[in-house]
């Protein structure tokens, strides 16, 4: 089975010989499986009325287990966003009910945000749909292989992941 990587890498091969295209192999094929990705991911939350980064938002606090909440500082490192972008999905979500602010028992000047039922109710959901597109996305794969593509893609991600520690 051939894909547009093969291709890709043919041609650098026939107009660069000097080089070693190699690593095009591997990381070309990663990036255009992100884009795909990204593509099915966009359309399994607009199945349950989500942009990404409101599931991005929702699953932290869902993960975060009962009661649901965290400060935005938390939230801030679980998505990789600025202060002033997450000021501004809290107050999106609030307006669609999906969130609560609350004051921080432990800080008078501080808030945290709690996922309301209905935001509960449209993580799970969306969480649940996913999983069925992603499932068949892996489908041609046997249980080992994911298992091994999943190890050998934690030894790459690992280190980028781990740069703060």
């Amino acid at each position: 089975m051939e894909d547009e990587v093969d291709r890709l890498v043919a041609a650098w091969r026939r107009e660069r010989p000097d080089l070693d295209v190699e690593p095009l192999e591997v990381l070309s094929r990663v990036g255009r499986l992100s884009r795909h990705l990204d593509i099915a991911r966009r359309a399994a939350f607009a199945e349950h009325a989500l942009e990404p980064w409101e599931f991005d938002v929702l699953t932290a606090l869902r993960r975060a287990g009962a009661p649901y909440q965290l400060s935005p500082g938390q939230l801030l490192t679980q998505t990789l966003v600025t202060s002033g972008t997450m000021t501004n999905r809290i107050d999106r979500l609030a307006a669609k009910g999906l969130v609560q602010r609350l004051p921080d028992p432990d800080d008078r000047r501080g808030v945290l945000v709690r996922l309301t039922q209905a935001g509960q109710e449209r993580a799970d959901a969306a969480l649940a749909g996913l999983l069925d597109h992603e499932r068949a996305i892996l489908a041609e794969l046997s249980a080992a292989q994911r298992e091994d593509l999943a190890a050998l893609l934690r030894q790459l991600v690992a280190p980028f992941d781990n740069l703060a520690d």
